[in-house]
């Protein structure tokens, strides 16, 4: 089943960001569940305000904990986090 998990970062965060993104970019390369994903940005494309990951799982709970581990929420990065079920229709 697949879940869209948009994550959105706490104001003024992009240092975290910074400092966590090669581990948060290794830890969803090696679930082997991502099936598209990237961050937000400003309007100038510049500076990254949050992330939108689909993934590919079993269950909800599966989705859950995997974005638990992920090193932006481990780090603090994000103000708030909405996993939802995602039926991909459009591009596909």
């Amino acid at each position: 089943m697949l879940y869209a998990l948009t994550c959105i970062d706490k104001p003024d965060s992009e240092d975290l960001r910074l400092a966590n993104r090669e581990a948060h970019l290794a830890y969803w390369g090696e679930t082997g569940k991502v099936k598209l994903g990237g961050p937000f940005t400003d309007d100038s494309g510049e500076h990254m305000e949050g992330s939108y990951l689909v993934i590919e799982v079993a269950d909800r709970a599966e989705a859950e904990h995997l974005q638990a581990d992920d090193p932006y929420q481990t780090a603090g990065l994000f103000a708030r986090v909405d996993i939802r079920a995602w039926k991909w229709l459009l591009g596909n």
